[in-house]
């Protein structure tokens, strides 16, 4: 047998399927774009349907933006992180809050016991925020804050530290996650009921028009679902959907679609799988600029942008041969450069196991840095255009996410299936099923079902010091002594009577952040306005 024929693929060789459920075929040809035209599905780079990105000249002009996420025990601690990323070349800051901060709850509280500085950085009033970014250059990076329920609170917290740094609020930039809906579906960290929480994103809205007109008002987000287990068509079809309801709700509060739409930004996932991954980026841009211009009428172009952050999959690292992780965030943040990301914060090979050291969170910069700077990728705007097997895969993809995006409509739109339980039970699915391959060795886990190492060598994770707790207790103590307690009660008490109406809250919540409110003193300010919501609460 010669060479050509030992390697030429049987016809009889089933189809491998992807990630969400697809097949891949061994060899892709013209047939499988038959009827496929390039002006209506690709158009050019920077225009409609953006399918080959949402700038016309992409990343030869300049890279995307380099984020690190960090945040982690005190701000203080944090602001060290910072500078050291600022030091090593990120332009891109991305804070972690801690579960209490997440949840809306101060150090202090009783149900944060244990929790205070261990998944991010604990931020309880002003206080921290200035010390979170002592030294910071607020003017000259870009900061992106994973917060939601209490998003506004951080917002304004940033926007008033930056203020006393001497800054013009119009010269802040950022991005705000801001996604609550994802919580109900894939994470949980909610406070309100999502009606009220809507209420909150659409004020958000209105007050970063006025008052911030560099930040990006939300970052809807499907990272969070795809690491609790969705495809990758469910992860853009789900968070797709949660886009049209924030839209619609911006639109029901009196907003001009393409006074905000521009500024609605998107995080998604990057896995391993890198063709299916690209092929997943390429069908949400051409989704999103067909949702915005047909169902929303939006005409400036810069709201048909769907322009998005990656994040690599930490799903993916594994605890096992950690080392392996560096070569498969290498290949995830490559698929996210290839499907033309706006910015990326790739993992630390140590992630899996503790938060990241130092070092590794270096070499995880150092590897966007390569593939910026080492590689070909930035010097031709969307190599994979026109390619049988990615234009092949992006359209199945993008069938599989409308297919799904019209159930949720069926289902009466994004909030409604949230009630319903629709997302969550379709991803818990999903999540089984990759169980179950990984369990039965057809999902090859390198150095976790297959060339697996008997013995490990031993790997001394980073730990939080655990008086965290107790300093912010102290600091808060301090802090509720030395402030004029009436000032904070009657700055609280605006914030419930502009709740209790239809007024933007975010103005009265900025003056009780001022006045050295705490965190969990204005989302508690919230709570008894609009209430919590449980799972219990669902239809």
């Amino acid at each position: 047998m010669t060479d050509a024929a030992a390697s030429k693929p049987s016809p009889s060789r089933p189809a491998r399927v992807g990630e969400s459920g697809l097949p891949i075929k061994p060899v892709y040809g013209p047939g499988d774009l038959a009827g496929w035209t390039p002006a209506s599905q690709l158009g050019e780079p920077g225009s409609y349907p953006y399918t080959r990105g949402v700038y016309p000249t992409m990343y030869t002009g300049r890279p995307w933006t380099m984020r690190q996420y960090a945040g982690f025990g005190t701000a203080a601690e944090s602001n060290r992180r910072y500078h050291q990323l600022i030091e090593a070349g990120t332009a891109g800051l991305s804070v972690a809050f801690d579960l209490p901060t997440q949840m809306g709850y101060d150090s202090d509280a009783p149900i944060a016991h244990g929790e205070v500085g261990k998944v991010g950085v604990a931020i309880d009033s002003i206080e921290d925020m200035r010390l979170l970014f002592d030294g910071i250059p607020l003017d000259q990076v870009s900061t992106s804050m994973t917060i939601n329920a209490p998003a506004a609170v951080l917002l304004l917290l940033y926007q008033l530290v930056g203020e006393e740094h001497g800054v013009d609020p119009g010269r802040l930039s950022g991005t705000i996650q801001n996604d609550v809906l994802k919580e109900y579906i894939a994470r949980g960290t909610y406070i309100y009921p999502p009606k009220a929480s809507l209420r909150l994103v659409s004020d958000i809205f209105a007050y970063c028009q006025a008052e911030l007109a560099r930040f990006n008002t939300i970052s809807i987000s499907g990272y969070h679902m795809a690491e609790a287990g969705a495809t990758p068509a469910q992860e853009i079809a789900f968070t797709l959907a949660n886009g049209i309801e924030y839209v619609q709700a911006a639109i029901d509060a009196g907003l001009d679609v393409d006074e905000f739409a521009p500024r609605l930004s998107f995080f998604f996932v990057a896995r391993t799988t890198l063709l299916e991954e690209v092929a997943k980026f390429r069908a949400a841009r051409r989704i999103w600029a067909q949702v915005m211009r047909d169902r929303f009428g939006a005409r400036n172009p810069k709201s048909q942008m769907l322009r998005f952050h990656t994040q690599t999959a930490g799903v993916q690292l594994t605890a096992q041969q950690p080392e392996v992780n560096l070569v498969r965030v290498a290949v995830q943040g490559l698929a996210a450069v290839l499907g033309g990301t706006q910015s990326l914060h790739t993992n630390a090979y140590d992630e899996a196991i503790a938060l990241p050291s130092e070092k590794a969170a270096r070499l995880a910069l150092r590897t966007q840095q390569v593939l910026a700077y080492e590689t070909d990728v930035t010097a031709t705007v969307d190599p994979f255009a026109g390619s049988y097997a990615v234009e092949s895969m992006t359209d199945a993809v993008e069938e599989a996410a409308r297919a799904l995006m019209e159930t949720v409509e069926d289902l009466g739109g994004a909030v409604a299936a949230i009630e319903k339980g629709y997302q969550k039970a379709e991803i818990e699915q999903a999540a089984y099923q990759i169980a179950r391959d990984i369990d039965g060795g057809e999902r090859v886990v390198v150095g976790v079902n297959k060339y697996v190492v008997p013995d490990d060598e031993r790997y001394e994770p980073l730990r939080v010091d655990p008086t965290i707790e107790e300093a912010q207790r102290g600091r808060l103590a301090k802090l509720r002594a030395d402030r004029d307690a009436d000032e904070v009660q009657g700055c609280l008490a605006e914030l419930r009577s502009a709740a209790s109406g239809s007024d933007n809250v975010l103005y009265p919540m900025k003056r009780a952040l001022a006045a050295r409110a705490t965190v969990g003193e204005v989302c508690d300010a919230l709570r008894e306005v609009w209430g919590v919501y449980t799972p219990a609460d669902a239809i």
